[in-house]
């Protein structure tokens, strides 16, 4: 029996892309024959970069991993699964907390749209670390050279620079 094709999507805010995203796209694109990395637009979070900007980041992460692409979305994940045809929906889990959160939007997902969902569990160095916490730490000038690609810290850093002058 010929093994079955599998694309799946990660799809989230990455404002910005943390190691601890990089390390469940590492670890999941061996589940996978294809990972589209989908950057959403949230009209909901004060997002520090554009949509285009964080594709543009998370593009030069990504040139040397063969069957991973990126691009941006808008409206619901679901829906964007159905145009990709993607067979199931990526998620990364940190903590307890993501444990009920998750749970909760892959029933809807299923329910909704029939399509199943794959957790991926960070690696312990990285189950603290959100986007969220990136920003805060970086609007108080504090040192993420160990929670963030070089390209991305260089740009959170140009992009605050800017926001002070």
């Amino acid at each position: 029996m010929a093994r079955k094709f599998v694309r799946a999507i990660f799809p989230g805010s990455f404002d910005p892309i943390t190691n601890g995203h990089l390390d469940v796209i590492n670890r999941s694109i061996k589940l996978f024959d294809e990972l589209i990395i989908a950057v959403g637009r949230s009209p909901v979070k004060n997002q520090l970069f554009t949509p285009e900007e964080r594709v543009e980041m998370i593009a030069e992460l990504i040139t040397d991993m063969p069957g991973i692409s990126v691009e941006s979305f808008d409206g619901l994940t679901v829906e964007y699964a159905a145009k990709k045809k993607a067979d199931v929906i990526l998620r990364g889990l940190r903590s307890l907390t993501d444990v009920q959160y998750e749970f909760q939007l892959a029933m809807t997902n299923r329910a909704v749209a029939g399509i199943e969902t794959v957790f991926v569990m960070t690696s312990e160095q990285y189950g603290f670390t959100s986007s969220t916490l990136i920003r805060q730490v970086a609007s108080l000038g504090g040192n993420l050279t160990k929670l963030i690609p070089k390209n991305v810290h260089n740009r959170l850093q140009q992009r605050l620079k800017k926001r002070e002058s």
